[in-house]
């Protein structure tokens, strides 16, 4: 078969208690998330927030990319976001590598050249918080129809920071 029986199996184990059914896709909290796919963070969790509160969008260093973007329009006008968190977190690998070295990683891993791979190192976090802060509110789409406010998340503590 496949390598994912053993997820299949768990998912059927899942499914036969599975109780969260029937959600109308609304954050009904009125909240979005936007933050890195590091699996030590638990979006939901860590604003005590639960299945069908919020809307969630991952990936690496948590940016406000064209992608977050396109999300957020779509939860601002049709999925009851009023709120936006932008959560980058510490410990972050993307901020602890050039671009020049994860190409170089990833090429001797691969055994293929990586150099025409982009992957949105963040050599300034903060700076990087602000610009994509500043992206969700300036965007013409959703300007003042959402608060944004821009965290940063202790992947140590559990403790969430609220910096802008």
């Amino acid at each position: 078969m496949t390598g994912f029986e053993d997820l299949l199996a768990a998912n059927a184990a899942y499914a036969e208690d599975f109780s969260l059914g029937g959600f109308d896709g609304v954050a009904h909290a009125g909240v979005a998330i936007v933050t890195c796919m590091d699996s030590r963070i638990e979006p939901l969790q860590m604003v005590g927030l639960t299945h069908g509160d919020a809307k969630i969008f991952r990936n690496p260093g948590g940016r406000v990319t064209d992608a977050a973007l396109e999300a957020l329009v779509l939860g601002v006008h049709l999925l009851g976001v009023r709120r936006v968190m932008v959560v980058p977190h510490t410990r972050c690998a993307m901020t602890r590598f050039t671009e020049e070295e994860l190409r170089e990683r990833i090429t001797e891993l691969a055994g293929q050249d990586a150099w025409w791979q982009s992957f949105g190192v963040v050599p300034d976090q903060h700076a990087a918080l602000v610009a994509d802060v500043r992206r969700v509110t300036s965007h013409p789409l959703i300007g003042d129809r959402a608060e944004v406010g821009g965290f940063r998340y202790d992947v140590d503590t559990g403790r969430l920071e609220q910096l802008l």
